[in-house]
Protein backbone atom coordinates (compact mmCIF):
# COMPACT_ATOMS: atom_id res chain seq x y z
CA UNK A 1 0.00 0.00 0.00
CA UNK A 2 1.39 2.92 -0.72
CA UNK A 3 2.29 6.38 1.20
CA UNK A 4 -1.17 8.05 0.48
CA UNK A 5 -3.02 5.59 1.08
CA UNK A 6 -2.03 4.56 3.97
CA UNK A 7 -2.11 8.01 5.32
CA UNK A 8 -5.93 8.34 4.03
CA UNK A 9 -6.49 5.01 6.08
CA UNK A 10 -5.21 6.92 9.13
CA UNK A 11 -7.17 9.74 9.22
CA UNK A 12 -10.11 7.52 9.03
CA UNK A 13 -9.38 5.13 11.69
CA UNK A 14 -7.40 8.18 13.83
CA UNK A 15 -4.62 7.03 16.48
CA UNK A 16 -5.46 3.61 17.03
CA UNK A 17 -4.04 2.58 13.58
CA UNK A 18 -1.01 4.09 14.35
CA UNK A 19 0.80 0.85 14.35
CA UNK A 20 -0.16 -0.06 11.41
CA UNK A 21 -0.21 2.72 9.38
CA UNK A 22 2.47 4.92 11.07
CA UNK A 23 1.73 8.11 12.48
CA UNK A 24 0.80 10.95 10.63
CA UNK A 25 3.70 13.71 9.84
CA UNK A 26 3.64 17.18 8.32
CA UNK A 27 0.02 18.00 6.28
CA UNK A 28 -1.29 15.00 7.07
CA UNK A 29 -0.80 15.65 11.07
CA UNK A 30 -2.59 19.04 10.15
CA UNK A 31 -5.31 17.31 8.92
CA UNK A 32 -5.84 14.72 11.74
CA UNK A 33 -5.44 17.47 14.22
CA UNK A 34 -8.29 19.55 12.73
CA UNK A 35 -10.18 16.65 12.01
CA UNK A 36 -9.76 15.06 16.04
CA UNK A 37 -10.89 18.75 17.40
CA UNK A 38 -14.36 18.38 15.68
CA UNK A 39 -14.78 14.35 15.82
CA UNK A 40 -12.92 13.62 19.23
CA UNK A 41 -15.14 14.99 21.19
CA UNK A 42 -17.87 12.32 20.05
CA UNK A 43 -18.87 10.82 23.48
CA UNK A 44 -19.30 7.52 21.49
CA UNK A 45 -15.17 6.95 21.72
CA UNK A 46 -15.18 7.20 25.63
CA UNK A 47 -17.84 4.69 25.77
CA UNK A 48 -15.61 2.35 22.85
CA UNK A 49 -12.57 3.09 25.33
CA UNK A 50 -11.36 4.58 22.32
CA UNK A 51 -7.97 7.27 23.89
CA UNK A 52 -7.71 10.71 22.24
CA UNK A 53 -3.99 10.96 21.29
CA UNK A 54 -0.89 10.75 19.05
CA UNK A 55 -1.83 13.16 15.83
CA UNK A 56 -5.55 13.98 17.05
CA UNK A 57 -5.15 16.33 19.79
CA UNK A 58 -1.76 15.56 20.99
CA UNK A 59 -0.54 18.04 18.19
CA UNK A 60 -0.32 21.75 18.46
CA UNK A 61 -3.45 22.11 16.24
CA UNK A 62 -4.12 22.33 12.79
CA UNK A 63 -0.65 23.55 10.73
CA UNK A 64 1.28 22.47 13.88
CA UNK A 65 2.80 19.49 11.90
CA UNK A 66 5.02 17.06 13.45
CA UNK A 67 7.20 19.80 15.03
CA UNK A 68 4.53 20.12 17.67
CA UNK A 69 3.82 16.99 18.42
CA UNK A 70 4.42 15.31 22.09
CA UNK A 71 4.97 11.08 22.65
CA UNK A 72 1.86 11.80 25.22
CA UNK A 73 -0.06 8.89 23.48
CA UNK A 74 -2.93 9.02 26.79
CA UNK A 75 -4.00 12.62 26.73
CA UNK A 76 -3.68 15.45 24.14
CA UNK A 77 -4.42 19.10 24.35
CA UNK A 78 -7.89 18.48 23.11
CA UNK A 79 -10.27 21.07 21.39
CA UNK A 80 -10.15 23.79 24.16
CA UNK A 81 -6.53 24.61 22.26
CA UNK A 82 -7.86 26.26 19.50
CA UNK A 83 -10.58 28.47 18.66
CA UNK A 84 -13.31 28.06 16.09
CA UNK A 85 -11.72 30.39 13.66
CA UNK A 86 -7.83 28.97 14.12
CA UNK A 87 -9.67 25.36 13.35
CA UNK A 88 -12.03 26.71 10.31
CA UNK A 89 -8.97 28.88 9.42
CA UNK A 90 -7.38 25.15 8.94
CA UNK A 91 -10.01 22.93 7.39
CA UNK A 92 -10.63 25.60 4.76
CA UNK A 93 -6.65 25.41 3.92
CA UNK A 94 -6.17 21.64 4.41
CA UNK A 95 -9.32 20.14 2.82
CA UNK A 96 -11.49 19.76 -0.58
CA UNK A 97 -14.73 22.00 -0.87
CA UNK A 98 -17.22 19.07 -0.76
CA UNK A 99 -15.00 17.70 2.38
CA UNK A 100 -15.29 21.46 4.12
CA UNK A 101 -18.71 21.71 2.99
CA UNK A 102 -19.65 18.48 5.22
CA UNK A 103 -17.33 19.32 8.60
CA UNK A 104 -19.26 22.03 8.89
CA UNK A 105 -22.27 21.01 8.75
CA UNK A 106 -21.62 18.39 10.72
CA UNK A 107 -19.94 21.39 13.37
CA UNK A 108 -23.18 23.28 13.27
CA UNK A 109 -25.85 20.40 13.06
CA UNK A 110 -24.05 17.33 15.05
CA UNK A 111 -21.66 19.33 17.53
CA UNK A 112 -23.93 22.15 17.86
CA UNK A 113 -20.90 24.47 17.65
CA UNK A 114 -22.89 27.69 17.98
CA UNK A 115 -19.83 30.14 17.58
CA UNK A 116 -19.95 28.91 14.18
CA UNK A 117 -22.90 31.54 13.96
CA UNK A 118 -22.23 33.85 16.39
CA UNK A 119 -18.64 34.98 15.99
CA UNK A 120 -18.50 37.54 13.44
CA UNK A 121 -15.17 36.56 12.30
CA UNK A 122 -16.09 32.74 11.66
CA UNK A 123 -19.42 34.19 9.51
CA UNK A 124 -17.52 36.09 7.23
CA UNK A 125 -15.36 32.51 6.50
CA UNK A 126 -17.63 29.77 6.25
CA UNK A 127 -19.55 29.04 2.89
CA UNK A 128 -23.56 30.10 3.54
CA UNK A 129 -25.99 27.33 2.59
CA UNK A 130 -29.22 25.58 3.86
CA UNK A 131 -27.50 24.07 7.18
CA UNK A 132 -25.76 27.42 8.36
CA UNK A 133 -29.30 29.55 7.61
CA UNK A 134 -30.95 26.83 10.01
CA UNK A 135 -28.20 27.72 12.45
CA UNK A 136 -28.76 31.18 12.20
CA UNK A 137 -32.02 30.72 12.95
CA UNK A 138 -31.47 28.39 15.85
CA UNK A 139 -29.10 31.04 17.51
CA UNK A 140 -29.83 34.37 16.42
CA UNK A 141 -30.89 35.12 19.74
CA UNK A 142 -27.61 34.83 21.15
CA UNK A 143 -26.18 37.42 18.43
CA UNK A 144 -25.24 41.46 19.47
CA UNK A 145 -25.98 43.64 16.81
CA UNK A 146 -23.11 43.40 14.74
CA UNK A 147 -23.48 39.69 13.96
CA UNK A 148 -26.99 39.98 13.34
CA UNK A 149 -26.15 41.96 10.51
CA UNK A 150 -23.83 39.58 9.18
CA UNK A 151 -26.36 36.82 9.82
CA UNK A 152 -29.18 38.44 7.84
CA UNK A 153 -26.81 38.46 4.87
CA UNK A 154 -26.40 35.20 5.06
CA UNK A 155 -30.14 34.67 5.26
CA UNK A 156 -30.83 36.68 2.13
CA UNK A 157 -28.36 35.34 0.35
CA UNK A 158 -29.45 31.69 1.06
CA UNK A 159 -32.96 32.70 0.84
CA UNK A 160 -32.87 34.01 -2.62
CA UNK A 161 -31.10 30.99 -3.85
CA UNK A 162 -34.05 29.20 -2.47
CA UNK A 163 -36.50 31.88 -4.45
CA UNK A 164 -34.65 31.35 -7.66
CA UNK A 165 -35.32 27.60 -7.80
CA UNK A 166 -39.15 27.53 -6.30
CA UNK A 167 -40.27 30.47 -8.40
CA UNK A 168 -39.36 28.04 -11.56
CA UNK A 169 -41.15 25.18 -10.33
CA UNK A 170 -44.52 27.48 -9.30
CA UNK A 171 -44.06 29.16 -12.76
CA UNK A 172 -43.93 25.92 -14.55
CA UNK A 173 -47.51 24.64 -12.30
CA UNK A 174 -49.21 27.80 -13.15
CA UNK A 175 -48.24 27.97 -16.62
CA UNK A 176 -51.87 27.08 -17.53
CA UNK A 177 -52.72 23.30 -19.17
CA UNK A 178 -51.71 22.73 -23.39
CA UNK A 179 -55.12 22.05 -25.44
CA UNK A 180 -55.04 20.14 -28.79
CA UNK A 181 -55.25 23.13 -30.53
CA UNK A 182 -52.63 24.11 -33.32
CA UNK A 183 -50.59 27.12 -32.56
CA UNK A 184 -48.31 29.10 -34.69
CA UNK A 185 -46.31 30.38 -31.86
CA UNK A 186 -43.22 28.65 -31.96
CA UNK A 187 -42.14 28.16 -28.48
CA UNK A 188 -40.33 25.22 -27.10
CA UNK A 189 -42.18 24.47 -24.03
CA UNK A 190 -45.62 23.73 -26.59
CA UNK A 191 -43.60 21.81 -29.13
CA UNK A 192 -46.07 18.92 -30.01
CA UNK A 193 -43.84 15.94 -30.65
CA UNK A 194 -46.29 13.15 -31.81
CA UNK A 195 -47.75 15.96 -34.49
CA UNK A 196 -44.45 17.10 -35.63
CA UNK A 197 -43.21 12.99 -36.10
CA UNK A 198 -46.53 12.42 -38.36
CA UNK A 199 -45.95 15.37 -40.23
CA UNK A 200 -42.05 14.85 -41.07
CA UNK A 201 -42.31 11.08 -41.78
CA UNK A 202 -41.93 11.65 -45.60
CA UNK A 203 -38.28 13.22 -44.77
CA UNK A 204 -37.23 10.01 -42.85
CA UNK A 205 -33.97 8.73 -44.65
CA UNK A 206 -33.51 5.20 -43.82
CA UNK A 207 -29.69 4.84 -44.56
CA UNK A 208 -29.39 7.69 -42.54
CA UNK A 209 -31.77 6.95 -39.70
CA UNK A 210 -32.59 10.31 -39.40
CA UNK A 211 -35.62 12.30 -39.23
CA UNK A 212 -35.40 15.57 -41.14
CA UNK A 213 -38.15 18.12 -39.37
CA UNK A 214 -39.03 20.69 -42.39
CA UNK A 215 -42.27 21.44 -40.44
CA UNK A 216 -42.59 21.89 -36.84
CA UNK A 217 -46.01 21.66 -34.58
CA UNK A 218 -46.82 23.34 -31.74
CA UNK A 219 -50.00 23.17 -29.36
CA UNK A 220 -51.61 26.18 -28.25
CA UNK A 221 -51.91 27.17 -24.46
CA UNK A 222 -55.02 28.35 -22.36
CA UNK A 223 -55.48 29.80 -19.05
CA UNK A 224 -59.01 29.34 -17.61
CA UNK A 225 -60.48 32.36 -16.10
CA UNK A 226 -60.57 31.33 -12.28
CA UNK A 227 -62.17 32.45 -9.18
CA UNK A 228 -59.82 33.37 -6.17
CA UNK A 229 -59.04 30.34 -4.20
CA UNK A 230 -57.45 30.54 -0.56
CA UNK A 231 -54.21 28.60 0.05
CA UNK A 232 -53.80 29.12 4.75
CA UNK A 233 -50.69 27.70 5.39
CA UNK A 234 -50.29 26.15 8.86
CA UNK A 235 -46.63 25.54 10.14
CA UNK A 236 -45.29 24.68 12.64
CA UNK A 237 -42.39 26.47 14.31
CA UNK A 238 -41.24 23.85 17.00
CA UNK A 239 -37.62 22.97 16.72
CA UNK A 240 -37.77 19.94 14.90
CA UNK A 241 -39.73 21.58 12.00
CA UNK A 242 -37.05 24.31 11.03
CA UNK A 243 -36.78 23.17 7.38
CA UNK A 244 -40.24 22.78 7.08
CA UNK A 245 -40.50 26.79 8.44
CA UNK A 246 -37.59 28.00 5.89
CA UNK A 247 -39.61 26.37 2.52
CA UNK A 248 -42.88 26.95 3.90
CA UNK A 249 -41.90 30.94 4.00
CA UNK A 250 -40.29 30.78 0.52
CA UNK A 251 -42.92 28.71 -0.82
CA UNK A 252 -45.75 31.60 0.29
CA UNK A 253 -43.78 34.33 -1.06
CA UNK A 254 -43.28 32.39 -4.38
CA UNK A 255 -47.08 32.07 -4.51
CA UNK A 256 -48.09 35.39 -3.30
CA UNK A 257 -49.65 37.51 -5.82
CA UNK A 258 -50.68 34.76 -8.01
CA UNK A 259 -53.95 35.20 -10.40
CA UNK A 260 -56.84 33.71 -8.42
CA UNK A 261 -55.05 33.11 -5.16
CA UNK A 262 -54.69 34.49 -1.57
CA UNK A 263 -51.84 33.26 0.42
CA UNK A 264 -51.88 33.18 4.02
CA UNK A 265 -49.02 32.13 6.33
CA UNK A 266 -49.26 31.25 9.59
CA UNK A 267 -46.59 29.97 12.35
CA UNK A 268 -48.05 27.67 15.79
CA UNK A 269 -46.61 26.01 18.60
CA UNK A 270 -48.64 26.53 21.45
CA UNK A 271 -49.58 30.04 19.87
CA UNK A 272 -50.58 31.45 16.65
CA UNK A 273 -48.93 33.94 15.15
CA UNK A 274 -49.95 35.09 11.86
CA UNK A 275 -47.14 36.47 9.35
CA UNK A 276 -49.12 36.78 6.18
CA UNK A 277 -48.07 40.60 6.62
CA UNK A 278 -44.14 39.69 5.95
CA UNK A 279 -44.91 36.95 3.24
CA UNK A 280 -43.77 38.97 0.41
CA UNK A 281 -39.99 39.36 2.62
CA UNK A 282 -39.25 36.10 3.85
CA UNK A 283 -36.16 37.37 5.34
CA UNK A 284 -37.62 39.68 7.50
CA UNK A 285 -40.38 36.60 8.45
CA UNK A 286 -37.76 34.31 9.10
CA UNK A 287 -36.00 36.47 11.55
CA UNK A 288 -39.24 36.72 13.39
CA UNK A 289 -39.96 33.07 13.95
CA UNK A 290 -39.59 32.25 17.33
CA UNK A 291 -38.34 28.28 17.36
CA UNK A 292 -39.11 25.88 20.35
CA UNK A 293 -41.69 25.51 22.44
CA UNK A 294 -44.56 23.33 22.29
CA UNK A 295 -46.99 22.21 19.80
CA UNK A 296 -50.55 22.95 19.67
CA UNK A 297 -52.34 22.19 16.07
CA UNK A 298 -56.05 21.77 17.18
CA UNK A 299 -55.62 25.80 17.80
CA UNK A 300 -53.64 26.37 14.60
CA UNK A 301 -56.44 24.63 12.46
CA UNK A 302 -58.89 26.40 14.34
CA UNK A 303 -57.90 29.78 13.63
CA UNK A 304 -57.60 29.06 9.92
CA UNK A 305 -60.76 27.57 9.77
CA UNK A 306 -61.90 30.76 10.75
CA UNK A 307 -59.74 32.56 7.79
CA UNK A 308 -62.25 30.89 5.36
CA UNK A 309 -64.34 32.27 2.81
CA UNK A 310 -65.60 30.53 0.19
CA UNK A 311 -65.02 26.71 1.91
CA UNK A 312 -65.07 24.70 -1.51
CA UNK A 313 -62.62 27.35 -2.88
CA UNK A 314 -60.02 27.08 0.31
CA UNK A 315 -56.62 24.75 0.36
CA UNK A 316 -55.84 24.47 4.31
CA UNK A 317 -52.21 22.32 4.38
CA UNK A 318 -50.90 21.42 7.73
CA UNK A 319 -47.27 21.36 7.90
CA UNK A 320 -46.39 19.99 10.98
CA UNK A 321 -44.86 15.87 12.54
CA UNK A 322 -48.16 15.62 13.77
CA UNK A 323 -47.16 14.62 17.59
CA UNK A 324 -50.14 17.14 19.23
CA UNK A 325 -49.43 18.59 22.39
CA UNK A 326 -52.95 20.02 22.33
CA UNK A 327 -56.19 18.32 21.81
CA UNK A 328 -56.24 15.45 19.32
CA UNK A 329 -60.03 15.00 19.36
CA UNK A 330 -60.34 18.66 18.80
CA UNK A 331 -58.06 18.28 16.15
CA UNK A 332 -59.98 15.39 14.73
CA UNK A 333 -63.56 17.01 15.02
CA UNK A 334 -62.14 20.34 12.87
CA UNK A 335 -60.35 18.51 10.11
CA UNK A 336 -63.68 16.52 9.53
CA UNK A 337 -65.81 19.73 9.91
CA UNK A 338 -63.38 21.41 7.18
CA UNK A 339 -63.41 18.39 5.04
CA UNK A 340 -67.44 18.13 4.68
CA UNK A 341 -67.86 21.43 3.94
CA UNK A 342 -65.82 20.73 1.15
CA UNK A 343 -62.21 22.45 1.60
CA UNK A 344 -59.19 20.21 0.69
CA UNK A 345 -57.18 19.45 3.98
CA UNK A 346 -53.90 18.60 3.62
CA UNK A 347 -51.20 16.92 6.06
CA UNK A 348 -48.00 17.71 5.13
CA UNK A 349 -45.46 15.45 7.21
CA UNK A 350 -42.54 17.49 5.81
CA UNK A 351 -42.00 20.58 3.59
CA UNK A 352 -37.88 20.56 3.10
CA UNK A 353 -36.67 19.67 -0.65
CA UNK A 354 -36.40 15.87 0.04
CA UNK A 355 -39.93 15.37 1.89
CA UNK A 356 -38.64 13.21 4.41
CA UNK A 357 -41.42 12.40 6.39
CA UNK A 358 -40.73 12.22 10.24
CA UNK A 359 -44.62 12.15 11.97
CA UNK A 360 -47.05 10.81 14.14
CA UNK A 361 -48.86 8.06 11.94
CA UNK A 362 -51.47 7.07 14.71
CA UNK A 363 -52.77 10.42 14.53
CA UNK A 364 -52.41 11.08 10.75
CA UNK A 365 -54.50 7.70 10.04
CA UNK A 366 -57.23 9.62 12.23
CA UNK A 367 -57.15 12.31 10.37
CA UNK A 368 -56.93 11.15 6.97
CA UNK A 369 -60.21 8.98 8.23
CA UNK A 370 -61.37 12.00 8.79
CA UNK A 371 -61.23 13.58 5.34
CA UNK A 372 -57.36 15.30 5.04
CA UNK A 373 -55.04 13.82 2.55
CA UNK A 374 -51.91 13.00 4.08
CA UNK A 375 -48.38 12.48 2.84
CA UNK A 376 -45.07 14.49 2.31
CA UNK A 377 -44.29 17.07 -0.80
CA UNK A 378 -41.72 19.20 -1.59
CA UNK A 379 -42.56 23.11 -2.32
CA UNK A 380 -42.58 22.44 -6.07
CA UNK A 381 -45.27 19.35 -5.51
CA UNK A 382 -47.41 21.47 -3.20
CA UNK A 383 -47.39 24.35 -5.80
CA UNK A 384 -48.40 21.52 -8.83
CA UNK A 385 -51.49 20.62 -5.85
CA UNK A 386 -52.43 24.49 -5.82
CA UNK A 387 -52.37 25.03 -9.94
CA UNK A 388 -54.30 22.24 -10.32
CA UNK A 389 -57.35 22.86 -7.76
CA UNK A 390 -57.15 26.23 -9.29
CA UNK A 391 -57.45 25.26 -13.11
CA UNK A 392 -60.31 22.80 -12.37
Amino acid sequence: MTTPDLERWRLILGAPADPATGCPTGEAAARDAALDWLYGRDPDLARRGVRRGGGRGAGGGPGGGDADRTDDRTGGSGPSQLTTVDWLDAVHRLFPKETIERIERDAVERYEIHDVVTDPAVLERIEPDQTLLKAVLRTKHLMNDEVLALARRIVEQVVRQLMEKLATEVRQAFHGTRTRRPSRIKHSRNFDFHRTIRANLAHYRPDERRLYIEEPKFLSRTRRHVERWQLILLVDQSGSMLGSVVHSAVTAACLWGLPGLQTHLIAFDTSVVDLTDDVTDPVELLMKVQLGGGTDIARAVAYGAGLVENPRRTIVAVVSDFYEGGDANRLVRDVRRLAEQGTHVLGLAALDEDANPDYDRDLARRLANAGAHMGAMTPGELAEFVAERIGR
